[in-house]
């Protein structure tokens, strides 16, 4: 951690930057790193490669989400890149990915299996979520945890240990949701955010793609996919998906969840989430993704009727077969 706070302390301009996808941690870190960096004097730009989710966009934000890298990116702009929530340098999305291969970059993660691909690596895989991480660095450069940065510190260890309610959720991750309260959180108000922002396109999804719901392993496993078509017809984006597979766990007996959703021309996207005990991280490494012991995700070439069964194989050895 000491190298990320030098180059915090010594850099001028940085280019904060989180998933494609972006849930709520990563949303929440990159909004709490830009709160950070300019209560440090510096200037942050922020940048993902999807934007800001609609259902974020309550959220106090340092300055816009761009889409699309600053000019200046390539020629030295900027002194550092920070990379957060990234598992992989792939999950930035090409553009950044292809930046940071030529750029300085900072990673801070929790993810397992993070390759460690930046000029300066902050991973523990024990923090409940990135968020909690850019808090400890808030601490340690002697900013207070209130206001603006707070609320985005707390969107992300809410949002990634499901309301405390996951296998993450540690008594650190609660003492600091704690601790923001104490600082003057409006905890019912953010949790109202956070959780009432549905538009009714996304209330009409959720019901057809649950409405298709299948289980097998004798109800341990349930299964969801999500089509292109059904995204387009109803009005709906793929953020507009998030929480979906967790959902599925709702069910009494049912162990894994996995959801397969069209994403572009002849890929597949599929997560992979799991109650407490059951790791299956594994599954997705062996489809080229990666993630947490519960929660883990990858995409795969082909369509989802090819795909399903490979991934309903693979895992029978986490189920039994």
């Amino acid at each position: 951690m000491r190298d990320v706070l030098d180059a915090l302390r010594t850099g001028s301009r940085f280019l904060v930057a989180s998933h494609a996808s972006p849930d709520g941690d990563a949303i929440g870190a990159m909004a709490a790193m830009g709160h950070l960096l300019k209560a440090l004097g510096k200037e942050a730009v922020l940048y993902n490669v999807s934007g800001l989710p609609e259902h974020l966009a309550w959220l106090p934000m340092p300055g816009p989400v761009h889409a699309e890298l600053p000019r200046d990116l390539a020629s030295g702009g900027f002194d550092w890149i920070v990379a957060l929530d990234c598992g992989d340098d792939r999950r930035a999305g090409k553009a950044l990915q292809q930046a940071m291969a030529e750029r300085p970059t900072l990673v801070i993660d929790h993810h397992i299996d993070n390759p460690r691909w930046g000029r300066v690596n902050w991973v523990e895989t024990d923090r409940s979520s990135t968020c909690e991480m850019v808090a400890v660095l808030t601490d340690a450069l002697g900013v207070e945890l209130s206001g603006p940065l707070g609320q985005a510190v707390y969107l992300g260890v809410a949002t990634d240990t499901g309301h405390f309610r996951f296998e993450n959720a540690s008594p650190r991750s609660m003492e600091l949701a704690a601790r923001l309260a104490r600082l003057g959180l409006d905890v019912a108000g953010i949790n109202e955010r956070i959780e009432n922002q549905w538009s009714l396109a996304r209330f009409r999804l959720w019901s057809e793609v649950l409405g298709g719901l299948s289980l097998s392993f004798g109800g341990q496993l349930g299964v969801i996919r999500i089509t292109s078509d059904q995204l387009s017809r109803l009005g709906a984006t793929a953020a507009d998906t998030d929480g979906l597979t967790n959902f599925v766990l709702r069910i009494r007996g049912c162990r894994v969840a996995l959801s397969l959703r069209e994403d572009g021309e002849g890929s597949v996207k599929l997560s992979l989430r799991s109650v407490a005990g059951v790791n299956i991280q594994p599954v997705a490494a062996a489809f080229g993704g990666g993630g947490h012991k519960g929660a883990a995700g990858a995409t795969l070439e082909g369509g989802i009727g090819e795909i399903e069964p490979r991934v309903v194989e693979a895992l029978s050895g986490v189920l039994g077969s």
